[in-house]
């Protein structure tokens, strides 16, 4: 047998002979006449304790051998007496593959996540990012499994694009022309010599593009990269993020709820089943209760009430509140706390939002003062998911559109869909970051995607 990964040895159920297993050491510490030496593949959390003979001539590579080398180790894998692990290998040769000294950043010891932000080549080989990253693959086919399940079509949505989403003007530009004397026209730059032939940007979201294939397939989504230039260091924010957004047709707003209900709901019970050694580890060195948590958000149903009642709620509560609480004013994080943590005890959607404050495309309710809007909220964070029944009214649209400045012309492509076989349609997005910040309880974006593109920061 040959080529197994440590994941694999160590939930073997019986002895294995002639094995060749290969990883980073983690550790080295020697005994008596013995080298024990920690393995890691990244397969699993745990490392495989690897025993050899210092004197055995095949065993001569672990002579010197530091933390950060990679191995290549031949042996037999036999019970531990040690306490705390079933396995380990017993090697019959080590080879060396790849040597590290005493430079290596990653040695033995605690290191801050600033630290390892600064060394984010480097930082997968660590406990905790190990962890975070295995945790991100398996989500990311969650995801995947979740909608292929459900008849939904996957869409790959431009990355470049000539239209703004959102309407808030943070587009990361693309161009070829040259920054230093670009062709001008009456004073302003003329991008229809640009490469595209017009301004274009890196996209903010897939959902425009996303609608336009559910009018053909009646259930979409799109799983992808999206960027927004808003220069924020927060611990929130991030220039570059992944975004999943489902768009569905014949659906209004209570089965845009109901589906994202589900959808987290299975995301966190996938976490609970296929991750949990990297959850225990966690939940003993991230975020004390953890796992009691994401157990309870597994097994909570989801309330639901108005913007207006949830102001309501908000002014009635006697909490003095950093940010103050009006009608026609967005709900902060500290509001949205309030509410699931101490109000509802639960996730909770909240409805129906004044049109002013949500995008043109949200469908216009029947009392022309709020649009069928939802933010689905969870205790600790606050929103997680937003979404909305989107306008199918092409004269509402386009009256939307108007209000927030932006010329419908530019949009025509869009408009087209709702001119030639409109019908009710909603979709929602979730921020793949934010989820996983919520499912490892890691409190900062850029401990959780692999290369975190930041104000000032474009490293690696």
């Amino acid at each position: 047998m040959s080529d197994l990964c440590i994941r694999q040895l160590l939930a073997a159920e019986t002895a294995l002979d002639n094995l060749t297993v290969r990883g980073w050491v983690r550790t080295v510490r020697s005994g008596k006449g013995t080298v024990f030496i920690a393995l890691n593949d990244g397969s699993c959390l745990s490392s495989l304790q690897v025993v050899a003979d210092p004197e055995k001539p095949e065993c001569a590579a672990i002579a010197g051998l530091g933390t950060g080398a990679c191995l290549q180790v031949r042996g037999q894998l036999v019970a531990s007496p040690a306490a705390g692990q079933r396995w380990e290998l017993v090697a019959d040769q080590v080879e060396l593959i790849g040597g590290a000294d005493g430079s290596y950043p990653l040695q033995k010891k605690q290191h801050g996540f600033e630290y390892l932000r600064s060394i984010a080549h480097l930082r997968p080989r660590s406990n905790t990012f190990g962890a975070v990253f295995r945790v991100r693959s398996a989500l990311a086919f969650a995801v995947h499994q979740f909608f292929h399940q459900r008849g939904f079509l996957n869409v790959h949505t431009p990355i470049i694009t000539a239209s703004d989403c959102e309407g808030a003007g943070e587009l990361f530009r693309v161009t070829t022309l040259d920054p230093a004397s670009p062709p001008l026209i009456d004073g302003a730059v003329d991008f229809s010599r640009d490469f595209f032939g017009a301004q274009t940007g890196l996209t903010v979201s897939g959902q425009l593009e996303g609608e336009l294939f559910a009018t053909a397939f009646s259930k979409i989504y799109t799983f992808g990269p999206t960027f927004r230039a808003e220069n924020s260091n927060t611990s929130r924010h991030a220039a570059e993020f992944w975004m999943i957004e489902p768009e569905m047709a014949f659906c209004d707003l209570l089965g845009d709820c109901q589906l994202a209900g589900e959808f987290l709901h299975y995301l966190v019970r996938y976490a609970l089943e296929h991750c949990a050694e990297d959850l225990e580890f966690f939940d003993q060195r991230i975020e004390k209760g953890l796992l009691a948590r994401l157990q309870a958000l597994s097994d909570a149903s989801f309330s639901t009430m108005t913007y207006t009642e949830a102001v309501s709620r908000l002014e009635r509560s006697g909490r003095s509140f950093d940010y103050p609480v009006a009608w026609g004013r967005d709900l902060q994080s500290e509001h949205e706390r309030y509410l699931t943590e101490e109000v509802i005890g639960g996730p909770l959607f909240v409805t129906d939002y004044p049109k002013e404050i949500k995008a043109f495309y949200m469908r216009l309710n029947a009392d022309g003062r709020t649009v069928a809007a939802m933010d689905l909220l969870v205790p600790r964070v606050g929103e997680i998911i937003g979404g909305s029944q989107r306008e199918e009214r092409l004269d509402q649209l386009t009256a939307r559109m108007l209000a927030a400045g932006i010329a419908p012309q530019s949009l025509d492509w869009y408009l087209d869909t709702r001119r030639f076989g409109s019908c009710p349609h909603a979709g929602f997005g979730l921020g793949f970051e934010r989820l996983l910040m919520y499912v490892t309880g890691m409190e900062n974006i850029r401990d959780v995607i692999p290369f975190p593109r930041t104000p000032g920061h474009a490293k690696f």
